[in-house]
């Protein structure tokens, strides 16, 4: 009953198992919900949507009320003016209220590109978004990667500590019958605690890894098992792959809105040396008990059209255009540098893809023939043709050769995914991943025109 027990049990995990497992694409999708990281980026690009609302409101009235009240005594020289001594020690309070109306009409064509600049940014903010997705996803599948590696590690050093054991006890009983050595019972006892050493050493590792994936995806890993390299998504050439980053990746995408950005807040700074023409209309009502006239209530109002010329403001307004300037070369720049970061990135994982694949024949070769080699010198020592020392070497190689492969396994995986994030397409479109999509437009087209309010588009 003990041993059918032992059997039915894994069997019935493995059997329940699948139904919580989570694949590579689902740690994926789990991040693109829960990390805070990307839904911080999204937060950032709320607050840049704003920006064009705010660039806006050069074009928008301004409106302001005022009211004052003034109180005025009187000393008086009643020797010099004796007509006026039944005002000696009075005095009078005025009160004004008023509404003050100022409309930009002509400000040099500021605001205009004030407003370019900033849709411009939110464009730009865009795609840094979609770069900040794209990282996270990568992040995701390589965490996912990661454990499933330390997993496979963990088993087979698992797997050499079992079979250390037997070694222990075959030493052992091959010395009880006087056909072993002590040293060989030394030999096998000190492999198997140097195995015990390794295995507490991956477990550790594996910890480590599941920490990060917690981190990244936001829940504990279930059911992890050995992904497969995104191949379909993979392009034909690095030309191909470059070309097709160039055109895509949104570093690039980007920067070269950041370019047109940059450009307008020139021709802002421009602006400021041209004229600028405002109207403004004020309506005022005053009321007091002066003893002094009978007009002491009344109403007022005005409409003023101001023409205003800059001639020389310090030398500030050349300043900031140079600056302004010298920030659209920056960020000229800085298009360049994201289009280099993006072949390297290309160029590099490509390469260690395809030497992956390359490395993943070779150690199945080198597994199999280990394993024979293995077989091989445990049978030669039962006939005293090999001796305990070439057991361990032979047993060595073969946990050397499937450790290899389990890293070079990972190193296949991962490089595929750094060849789709690097050309722009680990997205969620491209992935079909099962997430509903954080749509950027919906929050820009709520605040872009807003005229007044205090509450965010979500009602805080």
């Amino acid at each position: 009953m003990a041993t059918l027990a032992a059997f039915v049990v894994p069997v019935m995990f493995a059997i329940a198992s699948p139904a919580a497992a989570d694949t590579i694409y689902d740690a994926m999708a789990k991040a693109y919900e829960n990390n805070p990281d990307l839904n911080a980026a999204r937060a950032g690009l709320r607050a840049t949507d704003e920006g064009v609302a705010i660039a806006k409101a050069g074009w928008r009235p301004q409106i302001s009320g005022f009211a004052q009240k003034t109180t005025n005594k009187f000393d008086l020289n009643i020797a010099s003016a004796p007509s006026l001594a039944a005002f000696e020690n009075q005095g009078f309070n005025s009160f004004q209220a008023g509404l003050t109306i100022t409309q930009q009409v002509f400000d040099g064509f500021q605001t205009l590109n004030n407003v370019r600049a900033a849709e411009s940014s939110v464009y730009s903010e865009r795609a840094s978004l979609k770069a900040t997705e794209i990282q996270i996803l990568l992040a995701a599948a390589e965490s996912y990667a990661n454990i499933a590696r330390d997993q496979k590690i963990v088993a087979i050093r698992k797997q050499n500590v079992a079979f250390l054991r037997e070694q222990v006890n075959a030493s052992n009983a091959r010395l009880d019958v006087g056909e072993g050595t002590k040293t060989d019972v030394s030999l096998a006892e000190a492999e198997r605690a140097q195995a015990q050493a390794l295995v507490a050493e991956a477990v550790f590792q594996l910890k480590q890894s599941e920490a990060v994936y917690v981190q990244i995806v936001g829940e504990m890993p279930r059911g992890i098992k050995q992904p497969a390299p995104i191949s379909k998504q993979l392009p034909k050439s690095i030309d191909n792959a470059v070309a097709t980053g160039w055109r895509e990746h949104p570093s690039i995408i980007a920067s070269t809105y950041a370019i047109d950005a940059a450009g307008f807040q020139v021709k802002s700074a421009e602006g400021t040396m041209l004229p600028g023409v405002v109207i403004q209309g004020q309506m005022t009502n005053n009321s007091g008990n002066s003893p002094f006239t009978s007009l002491n209530d009344y109403s007022s109002s005005s409409l003023t059209a101001r023409l205003n010329v800059p001639i020389y403001q310090g030398g500030a307004e050349y300043g900031q255009i140079r600056q302004a300037k010298e920030r659209l070369g920056q960020q000229r720049v800085m298009l360049d540098s994201a289009r280099l970061e993006v072949q390297k990135t290309i160029v590099s994982a490509m390469a260690q893809y395809e030497a992956a694949q390359a490395q993943i024949s070779a150690i199945n070769t080198q597994i199999r023939a280990a394993n024979q080699a293995l077989n091989g010198v445990i049978e030669e020592r039962k006939v005293g043709q090999a001796t305990t020392l070439d057991v361990l070497d032979a047993q060595s190689k073969v946990l050397n050769a499937q450790e290899s492969m389990t890293q070079t396994q990972r190193t296949s995986v991962v490089a595929s995914f750094s060849i789709v994030a690097a050309i722009g397409r680990l997205t969620v479109e491209e992935v079909n991943l099962k997430v509903a999509k954080y749509e950027p437009r919906d929050h820009y087209k709520a605040v872009k025109d807003k005229w007044f309010g205090l509450r965010t588009v979500d009602g805080r």
